[in-house]
């Protein structure tokens, strides 16, 4: 039983740390398919968590929080296209960029502000999105697997975690039964064809990194205000980076990168929980090393386990045009 007790904490820390993964991969989904290559996802989450710690913390709401981060992380979304798309400038510059601007702001807002050495003041009460507990959840907790599956895993997460995986079936539905989703994976493929149809390009590119900005602030407030009680330094961790490669090893699917995030988040909160354990033979692992499994393994799997992954064709090409 304490076998099975384990277990489920082990998933349901997957499920939690799986959320900002999920998000922002279904992010880069968005914009990829679009034809622009966004390696600033990390950047976007990190000011979009600052920003929704920063106004919960002075605000008292997690809402207004949760608004403000999904504004900043549009905003810088909204740069970064008007770099590559509309100037039609380099992609990856232009997204690295966004992570310094991040990375750098955060921290001198956050003292200038706070005087906490870059932390937000810690929130509580309706500054945080709390646990909601599902109907029926204590009711079911006695009852063998069933009960443990829907009050352990199912119930007791906070409403930005159900968000999420709603997203997944709610983003294959846009992108493969939708006129806009149709079109969006066009301009990704063929933007020429699209133009010529009469199809605004550069719309449906600044409508697929507005969606961008969207996810990836939703998932900065995730860290900040529903996983976390505010904004730390570099919370962030790597994460949008991680997504990417999640993308890669879904080869740009929804469905697929959902089990992605869980492989990585598996792998994460797995780094977590065995930290300082003595394993048999070996005895006790460096905790840099367990925490540095999940990055490993991403290289492994994008270096030969996945095939050969085909991005879509206009991806990273900057549109011209013909006249």
């Amino acid at each position: 039983m304490a076998f099975v007790d384990a277990l489920a904490q082990l998933i349901d820390a997957t499920i939690r740390v799986s959320v900002p993964l999920l998000l922002a991969c279904l992010a880069g989904l968005y914009s990829e398919r679009s034809g622009i290559f966004d390696i600033g996802l990390e950047g976007k989450m990190l000011a979009g968590a600052f920003a929704g710690a920063s106004a919960a913390a002075v605000s008292g709401s997690a809402w207004v929080g949760l608004g403000m981060a999904i504004l900043i992380a549009v905003c810088l979304a909204l740069v970064h296209g008007f770099a590559s798309i509309t100037h039609r400038g380099n992609q990856i510059v232009s997204g690295v960029a966004i992570n310094f601007i991040a990375a750098g702001s955060t921290i001198i807002l956050g003292q200038a502000w706070f005087s906490q050495g870059g932390r937000t003041p810690p929130l509580s009460g309706p500054a945080r999105f709390e646990a909601i507990t599902l109907p029926g959840a204590d009711a079911l907790r006695d009852v063998p697997v069933i009960g443990l599956i829907y009050s352990e895993l199912i119930s007791g997460h906070s409403i930005l975690v159900y968000v999420a995986f709603l997203m997944v079936p709610l983003t294959w539905w846009v992108l493969f039964r939708t006129r806009f989703g149709l079109r969006l994976r066009a301009v990704g493929e063929n933007p020429a064809a699209v133009d010529t149809a009469g199809i605004s390009v550069t719309w449906l590119r600044y409508r697929a990194v507005i969606l961008t900005g969207v996810l990836t602030g939703v998932a900065g407030a995730y860290l900040s205000i529903a996983q976390n009680a505010g904004f730390v330094k570099d919370m962030t961790a790597g994460k949008g980076f991680i997504a990417l490669a999640a993308l890669i090893f879904a080869k740009w699917k929804p469905v697929p990168a959902m089990f992605a995030c869980l492989l990585f988040g598996f792998l994460d909160a797995a780094s977590i929980r065995f930290q300082g354990m003595a394993w048999p033979v070996i005895g006790k692992v460096p905790v840099q090393l367990v925490n540095a499994l999940p990055f490993i393994l991403t290289i492994i799997l994008l270096a030969g386990f996945i095939g050969k992954a085909i991005p879509p064709r206009a991806g990273g090409v900057p549109y011209v045009k013909e006249r």
